[in-house]
């Protein structure tokens, strides 16, 4: 008793030695520890009842969509394989490998959500021959296809400006394994604890300790997320002691399934230039090129693994390090009894499935890009598309961006000294769809600066002349292509005064000629007479029907292509031609997702009714002629004649442009040559922007062209006279006319048929 009595008596000497220090210590703590709790709570719940981030939009290629009989060529395959990052591989079973044994290919097609919905893995073989696909069939059946699409390219990267580059998941779109291991290995208590977890601390530190290296977290999963959401990564008993309240506090309010869910969104898992790459399923495409739900084991330990340092277990830069890591993940998925001995066997076996494709885009189609901003931007703003995780499907066709960059890399590379100071740019759509397949605005592709192919305004020389002819044609009862016009010299008062004497790029004028000459020549004086004769501003009025939105020059010598526009304007001009006389409007998006997989938009072409179909055809039927024999022939020179091409040659004054608009029975091309400072290149659209196009057509995959020929009829004609003839005369020609419209007059020859009749008697 006196001995509890004396320790009763220091205690309470002590007691009231410390009570007023203590009391104002407990009351200074209470008075700032309850606000400031108050106030990161505040936090908590600004940033998890709304929880979102900054997902990028990423922008897509079109899918390849085979079909049996398509045309398709070996090359155009394979950029597109490797556009979409396609791995070669001998056994082609993964998704996203490839293997080609000669003619036959074999391809594991991944997974995707398009906009029709999601497409499931298919293992895909088809084979070639002739330039097309000759067979297509499902590699594990056998059975015959009738089509089937390839996942398409990912082309480009919208982000906003945290530079992250994530995907957003739900749990339920996560492999139940990669979830169950994550816990396995980073925090076995998650379930169970309230956000700190002191038992886990001593025991990844005794792991840790006995190993000899990291194989054990100590913070939990709660405070992981906090790290990243939160937090800078100091080391300070600060930022500690915040980390924990910030972690009970998560706890305290929100579920285990929300908390983990935010995890697995939010986990950094490496960096590729200045994009991190955030998540567990950014990082399934970024290392492994697949969906998340099509990883197996090894790949998932892999991820797991390294959540301890994405840079330390980066497997393309510390392979062996990776391999340790991810084989010390298996055996604790089997320590826990996520996998049995068999399991871990076959998975630990397995080398690093890392695809060597698989890295994050470049952007590489700066012009494309540009009209794809341009023709969505009126549905979603800049902010949005950097920050909703869109999925922007587009048009573009990467072989076809491929081989129109090849040639015009070709075409300027053969002009020698000529072709180093000219700029070039390409547009390419589907003849029959206005799909934008390719755009090309600088002889530099992957220079984000000027867009010539569609900024560059440069006069479009006699581009415009088929046009003047499909006002007059769209007249059977006045016009035909027999019509007779006049060649001849043209003097006519300008409005500031002055003469306008224009002149054919020979010199010379050639009396009376047919129409379908005049425009297969490219004769100006001919084109003149006509534009007069159907009037200026008939002409005018129809181009601007077209709603370019540019000045379109009111002056006889617009007739002659005096009127500036870019590349894709008479992209959108020629679209009418190779459409069969129905208005395409250009379109360069299919439609966009949002970052859950739903249909937002969608960019349906409705093409117009075709009013001018007839004399359409006729007028394509002049512009064939003008790649067999007139300024285009060497189209026919070069041996692709057999694509039966209509196109037109145009060079401005003075050739500072060099033109050349064709198609054929599925693309339509138009190319342009010039210089930037406006300087005479030298060049007449013959010699420098057909020269892409025939490149490009050496080397794509495309049909003839087929006019139809409905509405039209032919007969035989005199060409000095435009009467309608027989067909033994000599020199008669055939041409088409619209049904009804053949000329009337006829002129016979009875000498040329005497002499034929003797001539086949003789020879009888």
């Amino acid at each position: 008793m006196p001995f509890l009595s004396s320790s009763l008596n220091v205690l309470y000497v002590a007691w009231r030695v410390v009570r007023i220090p203590f009391l104002l210590g407990l009351g200074l703590a209470i008075g700032f520890l309850v606000p400031y709790t108050w106030l990161l709570d505040r936090e908590v719940r600004g940033r998890f009842d709304d929880l979102s981030w900054q997902l990028p939009s990423r922008v897509y290629a079109r899918p390849l969509q085979l079909v049996s009989g398509m045309p398709m060529n070996a090359d155009m395959l394979g950029s597109e394989l490797d556009a979409a990052r396609y791995d070669e591989d001998a056994q082609a079973k993964s998704p996203g490998t490839f293997h080609r044994d000669g003619a036959r290919w074999t391809i594991a097609r991944r997974g995707f959500v398009y906009l029709d919905g999601r497409e499931r893995e298919k293992r895909i073989v088809l084979t070639l021959a002739n330039g097309r696909v000759a067979n297509l069939v499902d590699a594990d059946s056998g059975v015959a296809l009738a089509s089937a699409r390839i996942d398409p390219a990912r082309i480009a990267t919208l982000y906003g400006t945290q530079q992250e580059d994530r995907r957003y998941v739900t749990l339920g779109e996560i492999p139940p394994l990669l979830l169950s291991g994550l816990q396995a290995v980073e925090d076995r208590d998650f379930k169970h604890h309230h956000g700190i977890n002191l038992g886990a601390i001593v025991r990844a530190a005794w792991a840790n300790l006995v190993a000899g290296h990291v194989v054990q977290g100590g913070s939990t999963l709660t405070q992981q997320l906090v790290k990243n959401l939160f937090l800078d990564r100091g080391q300070t008993f600060a930022r500690k002691g915040n980390e924990a309240l910030l972690s009970l506090l998560i706890e305290a309010r929100y579920d285990k399934t929300r908390i983990l869910e935010a995890y697995v969104n939010e986990v950094f898992l490496g960096q590729q230039g200045a994009q991190a790459v955030h998540g567990f399923a950014a990082a399934s495409e970024f290392y492994f090129g697949r969906d998340l739900r099509s990883l197996g084991a090894a790949d998932i330990a892999l991820l797991v693994g390294m959540v301890q340092g994405p840079s330390l277990y980066d497997p393309r830069r510390n392979p062996e390090r990776a391999l340790n890591r991810r084989n010390i993940v298996l055996g604790v998925f089997r320590d826990t009894g996520l996998l049995d001995d068999a399991a871990l066997a076959s998975a630990s076996k397995q080398p690093i499935g890392t695809a060597a494709n698989a890295t994050l885009p470049r952007d590489r189609y700066p012009a494309f890009l540009d009209l794809v901003r341009r023709q969505i931007r009126q549905d979603f703003p800049d902010a949005e598309l950097n920050s909703a995780g869109l999925a922007i499907h587009t048009t573009l066709a990467p072989s076809v961006q491929s081989l129109g960059e090849d040639a015009i890399d070709k075409a300027l590379a053969a002009l020698g000294k000529r072709g180093d100071a000219v700029e070039a740019a390409l547009v390419v759509t589907g003849s029959r769809d206005g799909e934008v397949q390719a755009v090309i605005g600088s002889r530099d592709v992957d220079e984000p600066g000027f867009n010539r192919a569609l900024d560059a305004l440069r006069p479009i020389g006699s581009l415009v002349k088929p046009f003047v002819n499909l006002v007059a044609l769209a007249q059977p009862q006045r016009y035909s292509l027999a019509t007779l016009l006049d060649d001849g010299p043209i003097d006519l008062p300008q409005p500031g005064g002055g003469r306008w004497r224009p002149e054919n790029d020979d010199h010379e004028s050639h009396g009376q000629v047919l129409l379908v000459d005049a425009l297969k020549q490219s004769w100006n004086l001919a084109t003149i007479n006509l534009g007069q004769r159907i009037g200026v501003d008939r002409v005018r009025g129809f181009l601007e029907s077209f709603k370019l939105g540019r000045t379109i020059n009111p002056n006889p010598s617009m007739l002659l292509g005096a009127l500036d526009l870019s590349p894709f304007d008479v992209a959108r001009l020629y679209q009418y031609l190779a459409a069969d006389g129905h208005a395409l409007p250009l379109r360069a998006v299919r439609g966009v997702l949002d970052a859950k997989g739903r249909p937002l938009s969608r960019y349906e072409i409705k093409p117009g009714g075709g009013d001018y179909t007839t004399a359409t055809r006729l007028v394509t039927y002049a512009m064939q002629q003008v790649a067999i024999g007139g300024t285009a022939h060497a189209i026919d020179d070069s041996g692709l004649g057999w694509l039966h091409a209509a196109g037109k040659t145009g060079t401005s004054d003075t050739q500072r442009d060099s033109w050349f608009a064709g198609f054929t029975g599925d693309t339509l091309a138009v190319a342009w040559v010039g210089r930037d400072d406006n300087k005479p290149t030298g060049l007449f659209g013959s010699t420098g922007g057909l020269r892409i196009w025939i490149e490009l057509m050496k080397r794509l995959p495309t049909t003839p062209l087929v006019v139809p020929q409905d509405g039209i009829e032919r007969a035989w004609i005199a060409p000095a006279s435009g009467k309608r003839t027989d067909s033994g005369c000599s020199g008669a020609r055939e041409l088409p006319f619209a049904v009804g419209y053949p000329p009337e007059d006829e002129e016979h020859c009875p000498l040329d048929q005497l002499r034929n009749f003797f001539g086949d008697g003789n020879g009888g």
